[in-house]
Order: structure tokens, then sequence, then C-alpha cells
């Protein structure tokens, strides 16, 4: 069985940085992409960085220059390099795998930027 395990939240003050970071533990397998999305309470979940095939990397426009994601789909690994952060990034921050046949989770990191 397969579980992604995400470290690295925390709370940071505006203009600060944090780094998230995610490992499969389990089966060893291959995907398609590899993606980190937050949540607020009310309100859908919001993709945020996505690295397909390991190296075609896309953000969503409210983090672009600011965000950076990287990732080894044979170690099944990818991180988020988060700087300049502002207050609207407050989320719960998941990790997310899938492929052909599944789609794996985290359980979810909280990220609070406040002062």
């Amino acid at each position: 069985q397969v579980q992604l395990v995400e470290s690295g939240g925390g709370l940071v003050q505006p203009g600060g940085s944090l780094r998230l970071s995610c490992a499969a533990s389990g089966s060893i397998f291959s995907p398609n992409a590899m993606a980190w999305q937050r949540q607020v309470p009310g309100k859908q979940r919001e993709l945020v960085a996505r690295l397909t095939d390991g190296r075609i990397s896309d953000y969503a426009d409210s983090v672009k220059g600011r965000f950076t994601i990287s990732g080894d789909n044979a170690k099944n690994t990818v991180t988020l390099q988060m700087n300049s952060l502002k207050p609207e990034d407050t989320a719960v921050y998941y990790c997310n795998m899938w492929g052909r046949g599944f789609d794996y989770w985290g359980q979810g990191t909280q990220v609070t930027v406040s002062s």
C-alpha cells in the first residue's frame, strides 16, 4: 500500500519561505505527474504546481515566480519551495501523485502565513 507523507509546513511571517517535501512509502511506482494542491476551508481545492514526466512544470498564476516545484519520479519524491509567502497562501497543502490506474494523496500539511 502506498502512502504519501508530507513535511515542512508551519507558521511563517509574510515574505518568508518554507519548503514542503513529500515522499512515497510502500511500492515504488512511476507517476505521470506529481503536484501540490491546497485548500482553504469553504473553498475549492486549488492546483498550485504540477510536475509532468519529471521535467515539465506549471504553476497557478497566483504563485508564479514565487514557488518552485521539483521532484524525482524514480524516487517518488516531490518538493515545493515557497518564497515571498503571502497571507493568502495560508492553506492546507496536499501532495498528489497520479498515473495510469492510480491517484495518491498525502494527508496534508498546514501552512500559515501571518505576522
